[in-house]
């Protein structure tokens, strides 16, 4: 008799493999509720049980494993208050893995919760993090500045939308750096005309700068360069009032010296009505090349077809390693 249940030569012991399927199942089952977040038996409320455990291990930066006690929350109780909350923690949990991958399905969560819950308390946080997930990609000056528009746009969603949100503070501080990152783009090319003696280009992109981002942090330069980009070509009357901005707002700057001097010079040859001299560029000199991601206004004087420019790394330096002098 109990040969029958020994597995012999080609005989295997009845239900065989009923009893290794069955095994098996279990096993499987084993692995998922370690994989996920095993809800002790017999507890209350189960659904906060996993938010708190997810929260936690989301504090320790252990994104993997919290990502797996939110999503079985959101995936086994659709019901729960906790939810909504275990929905943006999901996409929190991408957003800490910091890659491009995570950023992309970071910005899916978010998105995905303005879409099933647009009226709820959180929703201005949603939004805002749709916005950091384009922040954290934002490039230096030099590069393109795809990134950094993303950001602006997506920030200043939230101000129309949510203007009495508390992260207000936070959002326009990220606005402002977000706009000094573009600006800061211009203010280089503006720099690098005037360097290269380029007068006319060097105003266009100044100018424009001034007017469409007027509070520019670092604009103190670009009051200084337009200035004296105006003087050479002759118009000190449109020059002056540049530099007068220039000393009105800014208690520290590294022009205020040049600037105060600059302002005295002018007002003395306006007293003595004395035109200076315009200083131009030489016969037949073209637009220099410039390496940035901007477009030049429509009616900066179109310069003649030039070689590429050297691509620019994230750290500053050219693809030959050749270090990048900033213009400042």
């Amino acid at each position: 008799m109990a040969s029958q249940y020994l597995v012999t030569g080609r005989r295997r012991a009845p239900g065989f493999e009923r009893l290794l399927l069955l095994a098996l199942v279990l096993m499987l089952g084993a692995c998922a509720a370690k994989g996920r977040g095993a809800v002790p038996p017999g507890t209350m409320q189960p659904d906060q049980f996993l938010f708190e455990r997810g929260n936690a291990l989301l504090k320790e930066k252990k994104w993997l494993t919290a990502r797996e006690f939110f999503k079985q929350l959101t995936e086994t109780y659709t019901q729960s208050p906790h939810r909504p909350d275990a929905k943006l923690a999901i996409g929190d949990t991408y957003l800490g893995e910091g890659n491009t991958e995570a950023l992309v399905l970071a910005q899916n969560e978010f998105r995905e919760f303005l879409s099933f819950y647009p009226t709820n308390p959180r929703a201005d946080y949603a939004q805002y993090k749709i916005a950091m997930t384009y922040f954290r990609q934002m490039r230096a000056p030099q590069r393109d500045q795809t990134e950094t528009r993303d950001t602006i746009r997506e920030l200043q969603i939230l101000v129309a939308r949510y203007p009495n949100s508390q992260l207000m503070p936070e959002v326009k501080a990220k606005l402002r750096e977000a706009k000094d990152r573009l600006s800061e783009a211009d203010y280089q090319v503006g720099v690098f005309y005037y360097r290269q003696r380029w007068f006319p280009g060097a105003i266009d992109r100044l100018s424009t700068l001034i007017k469409t981002d007027p509070e520019y942090t670092t604009r103190d330069g670009a009051y200084f360069y337009l200035g004296e980009a105006l003087v050479k070509v002759g118009r000190p009357a449109e020059a002056l009032p540049y530099f007068e901005r220039l000393v009105a707002e800014f208690q520290q700057s590294e022009h205020l010296e040049d600037t105060h001097k600059r302002i005295e010079t002018l007002k003395s040859a306006n007293a003595g009505n004395a035109k200076l001299p315009a200083s131009k560029p030489a016969a037949g000199a073209a637009a220099p090349a410039v390496a940035t991601s901007g477009t030049a206004p429509a009616h900066t004087p179109a310069p003649p077809a030039t070689p590429a420019a050297t691509p620019v790394g994230e750290g500053g330096q050219s693809a030959a390693g050749t270090p990048v002098v900033s213009p400042r």
